[in-house]
């Protein structure tokens, strides 16, 4: 695939942390990179450097050595407030707990991310929160507080708010490790609509194979090392 279209460029990355003075190598070496509209499951077994690398990708945390390029920019060079404004931009995230205030309604919780931006009207607001609610299919729900709803229903709620701001990225952490089976798979599906209609690249953390399988390309991790990716395999029959 042509470099232009390469929207995350990762080279020998690593981040080290020191715990009481003995240093810890969450990440050792990685290089990867990830196309525009790729949808990439990342797996691996606690430790593995998974959650790491994806706080690395999702500009919330620096790497120690090596170079990470978001659409272009070098993250690594970024101040902080800049980094912010990348994130606020460019990504959305999506968490295992939700992440939802609790005495807030549902349209209220989409329409947080908004007030990060500079001359969004009140009218505004509501409106692109009323359209990214229908589109994780919650459009009857938007009054309904997050104790009125189905855990679910919640997950939903937070995937329409990372999608407010209509992020390029889509980051989600366990996206799917509150919930049933059946729910998973429906939340799965919505990431997959949301990845083939509304072209987001996604990339989500998960231990489930049953869950990992509804990505393109899945990336194996351990201790800190990329052991497996299946887009080499695809490439190289």
């Amino acid at each position: 695939m042509e470099e232009k279209n390469k929207q995350i460029v990762v080279i020998d990355l690593y981040k080290i942390y020191f715990l009481d003075r003995v240093e810890v190598s969450a990440i050792r070496g990685v290089s990867l990179d990830i196309s525009s509209g790729e949808f990439t499951a990342m797996m691996g077994a606690s430790g593995s450097g998974k959650s790491t690398l994806m706080s690395i990708l999702g500009c919330l945390d620096r790497p120690t050595a090596g170079t990470y390029t978001l659409e272009g920019v070098d993250v690594g060079r970024l101040s902080r407030d800049e980094m912010a404004s990348i994130r606020n931009k460019k990504i959305g995230f999506v968490f295992q707990g939700f992440n939802l205030l609790s005495g807030t309604t549902a349209l209220e919780n989409v329409e947080l991310p908004l007030y990060y931006k500079d001359h969004v009207p009140a009218k505004m607001r509501k409106e692109l929160a009323r359209e990214a609610l229908s589109t994780v299919g919650l459009e009857n729900r938007e009054k309904h507080h997050p104790g009125q709803l189905s855990g679910g229903e919640q997950q939903r709620v937070a995937i329409a708010r990372a999608l407010v701001n209509k992020p390029s990225i889509i980051l989600a952490d366990e996206p799917t490790g509150n919930l049933d089976s059946k729910t998973g798979r429906e939340i799965m599906e919505i990431f997959q609509n949301m990845n083939q209609k509304l072209k987001k690249t996604i990339i989500f953390v998960t231990h489930d194979q049953d869950i990992a399988s509804f990505a393109e390309r899945q990336i194996k991790l351990k201790d800190g090392l990329i052991i497996e990716d299946s887009s080499s395999r695809r490439s190289n029959p």
